[in-house]
């Protein structure tokens, strides 16, 4: 446990947050001196921080950006304390991520920069352009970017600026050893759907319920399977409330099943109990439940936006075309990705089978790993 979790244990609920708004920036601060004050590494072997202590492994809860660094480590082990690559991901960067990075840069270290999506008016709402500051300083002082979509890249233009240095698009990653489908059919009479992640906005949510219902409603004997925090609110509990109250008005509320958060250890297991996933967020930049779905054999039944057209491809989903906008969230139309699931359910085993094809041919885990020694070692030189 960090210092500054360990003093906010001892503070009251209410002091929490004031607490933290000062400790952040004395984290940064205290890992810059750190670094400045550190003995150069002298070998070209590739030392990589994640700009974390701790980098949680598979039996604790983790998403997003420290899942890279969670597969990361199984080629290049965290070196907080002697480094010679820092490699931050832009969906998790750490407090002072901006000084940091000025400070290994002092010390001859070389920065390389996983650039997910940005922050914009829809998405994010009043204070976007905060959030983008400090990518924006990184995304250039990096000495090497790895774009995770085509659609990151022209995201990170727009809002970030065009890059000048060397880049490349590289997706995300699965192990297509340890993501791989079901021996036999989850569910030979019932359709099981799944909506996998964490439910940061309520619209995923209430669409992939009316989804649901609208599979029934089209004859289909069908259950949904939903994942991770239903955090739109800060209150879970309230809503948890509302959700349950939406599979309610919908007709659906024995079909929908609400298994929590999962660590990535479970998380194979867990899509192995579905037969396609649906996907609903709007512009999502490059999700790693989608490539992991797909090495599980799901096909996916997702929002035409974002970088998931690029994950997905021809053959292993169906996308539902929708408004490109940055001003605004566009949900996918739920009787169209019900019309769609239905489709894929008639000839689900040859979605199943591409799906998993595609994961093993783009995403496996192993090649992802070999590009990044080239990149570091080319660094190194």
């Amino acid at each position: 446990m960090s210092l500054r979790d360990r003093l906010k244990k001892r503070v009251p609920p209410a002091l929490r947050l004031p607490l933290d708004r000062v400790l952040r920036p004395l984290s940064g601060l205290r890992r810059s001196l750190h670094i400045l004050l550190m003995k150069p590494v002298t070998d070209r072997k590739p030392h990589v921080f994640y700009g974390y202590a701790h980098i949680p492994d598979g039996t604790e809860q983790a998403h997003g950006g420290i899942v890279k660094a969670q597969l990361m480590q199984r080629a290049f082990p965290n070196s907080s304390r002697k480094f010679n690559i820092l490699y931050f991901v832009s969906s998790r960067i750490p407090y002072g991520a901006v000084q940091i990075a000025a400070a290994a840069k002092i010390k001859g270290a070389r920065l390389v920069w996983n650039q997910n999506g940005v922050a914009y008016r829809a998405w994010h709402g009043p204070g976007w352009e905060a959030v983008n500051a400090p990518l924006t300083k990184l995304v250039h002082a990096a000495d090497h970017v790895f774009y995770q979509s085509e659609f990151c890249r022209l995201s990170a233009d727009r809002y970030l600026g065009v890059r000048k240095g060397p880049w490349e698009i590289l997706y995300n990653p699965v192990d297509t050893h340890t993501f791989v489908p079901a021996s036999s059919d989850p569910s030979a009479h019932c359709l099981v759907m799944l909506l996998a992640g964490n439910q940061y906005q309520y619209y995923r949510l209430s669409t992939a319920i009316e989804v649901l219902a609208g599979v029934v409603r089209l004859g289909i004997d069908a259950k949904l399977l939903i994942t991770g925090k239903l955090c739109w609110i800060p209150d879970e509990a309230e809503a948890v409330r509302i959700a349950r109250h939406c599979a309610v008005e919908q007709g659906v509320r024995d079909r929908v099943v609400f298994l929590g958060p999962y660590t990535q250890k479970a998380a194979p297991a867990i899509f192995r109990q579905a037969q396609v996933l649906l996907h609903t967020k709007f512009n999502d930049p490059c999700p790693g439940v989608v490539i992991e779905a797909m090495a599980c054999g799901l096909p996916v039944v997702y929002s035409e936006s974002g970088g998931v057209p690029e994950l997905v491809g021809k053959d292993a989903g169906i996308g539902i075309p929708v408004e490109r906008s940055w001003e605004k969230d566009i949900p996918p139309d739920p009787n169209a990705m019900a019309a769609a699931v239905c489709k894929v359910a008639e000839r689900r085993q040859d979605f199943s089978n591409a799906a998993r094809q595609r994961a093993e041919e783009k995403f496996d885990l192993r090649p992802w790993l070999q590009r990044h020694h080239e990149v570091f070692e080319s660094l190194l030189r």
